[in-house]
């Protein structure tokens, strides 16, 4: 490599000495190594005159080619580089709330404008599926409605938000400042099965047994859209978080629960083979928003789940 740099700083300034300076050697030891280099390759490179040299046809060709060579070469450590550092690349996503508003937004725009060239690809599907897919190393994060169950994976606290009551705007509880579990005895409550389904059907079934109701609970396999509408339709009531209501409903109103003790907090999963260092990034960020009170105050929070440096 030292040999083609200095045929290159030679056919450059077309003189072995002044190339000897700009390289930091000696004259002589430049000559020598264009030389040893000319003999190998058994071509004559560059002609030599009293004052300078001239490249013969034979070394123009060479020189572009090396000169080709090396620029690919730098472009290669550069995008290495940028890879190593997680500046461009892929992060693969998997979520089972809106990304419309609130926190996960918030934390997805927060990242596009630190990493804009880093492509997030969003995946939607319950905790278990996501997790699923982390595991298997098809998804590089899980951001998930807890609880959830993954003793094999690394998980950390991100942020909490509300739990609401989505009603029709026609239901007399919308016409209400909040509401408290005992007001939706009667009510029947439709949960997807599909997104964080399976953990609010578990929440509506134990504040229903702590009040001695036996909830009406339905189990849709619909999307987060279609349940809304059939909310709107007046078809029941679902328990859902704040971030639903970022994203225009026709039709329904949403309401705080009064006597709610419990917000709905939102975790990170990751294997602990994962070493993508988008991933890191992007754990950074959130750490960042939790810090200046984006996320789940940090009494809440324990951040001891160790993360893999990038290999």
């Amino acid at each position: 490599m030292t040999s083609l740099i200095q045929t290159l700083t030679v056919a450059e300034y077309l003189n072995f000495h002044h190339a000897a300076n700009v390289l930091g050697t000696s004259q002589s030891c430049v000559s020598a190594r264009i030389k040893a280099l000319e003999e190998t390759l058994g071509i004559l490179l560059f002609e030599r005159r009293p004052r300078g040299v001239r490249l013969t046809e034979a070394g123009c060709r060479f020189v572009a080619e090396v000169a080709a060579g090396i620029g690919h070469l730098d472009n290669a450590v550069r995008t290495a580089g940028t890879a190593s550092s997680g500046a461009t690349g892929q992060i693969a996503i998997g979520l089972n709330s809106s990304i419309a508003g609130g926190s996960l937004a918030a934390l997805r725009s927060r990242f596009r404008d630190a990493y804009p060239d880093v492509e997030q690809i969003v995946m939607e599907g319950t905790s278990a599926q996501t997790i699923a897919l982390v595991r298997d190393g098809k998804l590089d994060l899980a951001l998930v409605l807890e609880p959830v169950e993954a003793p094999d994976c690394h998980s950390r606290p991100l942020w909490a938000e509300p739990f609401l009551i989505a009603v029709p705007v026609a239901h007399a509880l919308a016409l209400a400042d909040a509401v408290s579990w005992s007001d939706l005895a009667t009510e029947s409550f439709l949960i997807s099965n599909a997104g964080g389904g399976p953990q609010l059907f578990e929440h509506v079934v134990r504040r229903m047994a702590e009040r001695g109701h036996s909830p009406h609970v339905r189990r849709c396999d619909v999307s987060r859209d279609t349940l809304m509408h059939m909310i709107a339709s007046s078809d029941g009531v679902t328990l859902t978080s704040d971030a639903a209501r970022h994203t225009p409903w026709p039709g329904v109103a949403f309401r705080p629960i009064h006597d709610e003790t419990e917000q709905a907090r939102f975790s990170a999963i990751w294997s602990p083979n994962n070493r993508s260092p988008a991933l890191l990034n992007l754990l950074d960020i959130a750490a960042e928003l939790e810090k200046k009170k984006s996320f789940l105050p940090s009494s809440h929070i324990d951040f001891t789940a160790p993360i893999l440096p990038p290999a």
